[in-house]
């Protein structure tokens, strides 16, 4: 009787922690870097080194460009002229300070989609980085630069669709803030602290395995929840913006996946020390 309530006790706690690390984690996540602007900002700004972003930056920027001047013959040689230009421009230090003023104005955006105030796409508006550019251009003398306009360029990060649809969800990991990360905790220290105290070493040990192996079921649930999010993300932006809604979504669930290894480091270590002090225990015992 006591081994099958050992057993029922002990599958209860796997799904539960299945669940409450996922939920944990993203919860956190949620309140403490993504409705966080400085920690935002913080996150996305090493982006404008990145390969992808600089070359969706300036397909988006040249395009943008390009529509507003009309070279007959020449269009095709100016739009490389131009594209180049603009690459160019995006290993600057102006370039940076304007990714990060973009990127500090698309927070609104994001905050809107997890507030549920609008139903409208999350993107980062380029035109601070249109501005520099076509100062740096007009400044280098470049033919037809100030005909760049100065209009709304944006980068899609997540679209409409895709926002109506985690909106709800992303609400309530903020409504639920960093309370399920505590309550886990709370929960180990108390399984692990009654077994030992009712049940001895043995009973102790075997809580600890038990709880090792739901915290390793809880991160592999994580990280396919982050392998899906990301898979979805990607696939509901246009195809012009997608490597750089990528190079986003990876740098904005860093965090989640270094949460992942913690939780599945611990959790082994828990399993491993569980199973194998219990073993010891046994054969003392049996010697």
């Amino acid at each position: 009787m006591r081994t099958s309530l050992s057993v029922t006790l002990s599958a209860v706690l796997l799904v539960l922690l299945a669940v409450l690390v996922p939920l944990s984690a993203l919860s956190a996540w949620v309140d403490l870097e993504i409705d966080d602007t400085d920690r935002y900002v913080a996150t996305v700004s090493p982006l404008s080194s990145d390969p992808a972003v600089r070359e969706t930056v300036a397909d988006l920027v040249t395009d943008e460009a390009m529509r507003r001047i009309d070279l007959g013959a020449l269009q095709d040689t100016m739009r490389d002229f131009l594209h180049q230009g603009v690459l160019s421009f995006t290993t600057t230090d102006a370039f940076r300070t304007a990714w990060d003023a973009a990127n500090r104005t698309a927070h609104t955006s994001i905050t809107a989609a997890l507030d549920g105030d609008s139903g409208e796409a999350v993107t980062i508006d380029l035109a601070p980085v249109i501005e520099q550019v076509k100062k740096e251009l007009e400044k280098s003398g470049v033919p037809f630069a100030d005909q760049i306009p100065v209009e709304r360029t944006e980068l899609t990060v997540l679209s409409g669709e895709r926002a109506d649809h985690v909106r709800e969800g992303f609400g309530r990991l903020r409504y639920a803030s960093v309370w399920p990360a505590v309550g886990t905790l709370v929960l180990l220290v108390l399984v692990v602290g009654l077994a030992t105290v009712r049940g001895g070493g043995r009973a102790g040990l075997l809580a600890a395995a038990v709880v090792g192996a739901g915290l390793v079921l809880g991160a592999l649930v994580l990280r396919v929840l982050i392998a899906v999010g990301r898979s979805q993300v990607r696939d509901a932006v246009p195809a012009t913006d997608r490597d750089g809604a990528s190079a986003v979504t990876e740098a904005l669930t860093a965090s989640l996946r270094t949460t992942v290894w913690w939780v599945l480091g611990v959790g082994a270590a828990l399993l491993v020390v569980g199973v194998v002090g219990r073993h010891l225990l046994t054969a003392r015992r049996a010697g």
